[in-house]
């Protein structure tokens, strides 16, 4: 077996998808147990207007949710994983704009943080949180290489 048949093989490609969808499902539940303060996250990041802030704080856990669901699920899989990779782009870029002007915040990917940290402790953390989901992205690059390679032997 070829190494890229190895990575684009229904079996891993389940697995991924599963990991993926739970990291998701949890990241969104997380944010919709407590809308002020994943607000709080969104408007720490100063990059949207005030009125912005809240729908985003609203809409955007119910997003992950529904579609970490329904890549569990297997349903719609190639729009399921193209929305979860365009969410991804978007918080890497999120962090990376904000690490630049050297602007630490929190994630806020799995919920608010209550503990305090230095300034050079959540830069850090943002450098992590970049890697992780940069690690993520090329999960949903499997699951979408998986679902062509399908396509084209017409499974």
């Amino acid at each position: 077996m070829r190494p890229t048949s190895r990575l684009l093989s229904p079996w891993l490609t389940i697995r991924v998808q599963f990991v993926l969808a739970a990291l998701f499902v949890v990241a969104g539940i997380s944010k919709i147990a407590d809308p002020p303060g994943f607000a709080h996250e969104v408007h720490n990041y100063r990059l949207l207007p005030g009125g912005a802030v809240n729908a985003l704080a609203l809409w955007l856990p119910w997003l992950e949710v529904v579609t970490g669901l329904a890549l569990f699920l297997g349903r719609a899989r190639r729009a399921a994983a193209t929305i979860l990779g365009i969410l991804l782009v978007v918080f890497i870029g999120a962090l990376s704009i904000n690490l630049a002007r050297r602007h630490p915040v929190d994630c806020g990917c799995f919920g608010t943080s209550k503990v305090t940290r230095t300034e050079a402790q959540r830069l850090d953390e943002m450098k992590l949180a970049i890697a992780r989901d940069v690690g993520m992205l090329l999960l949903v690059g499997q699951v979408l290489a998986a679902g062509r390679a399908e396509s084209r032997r017409g499974v």
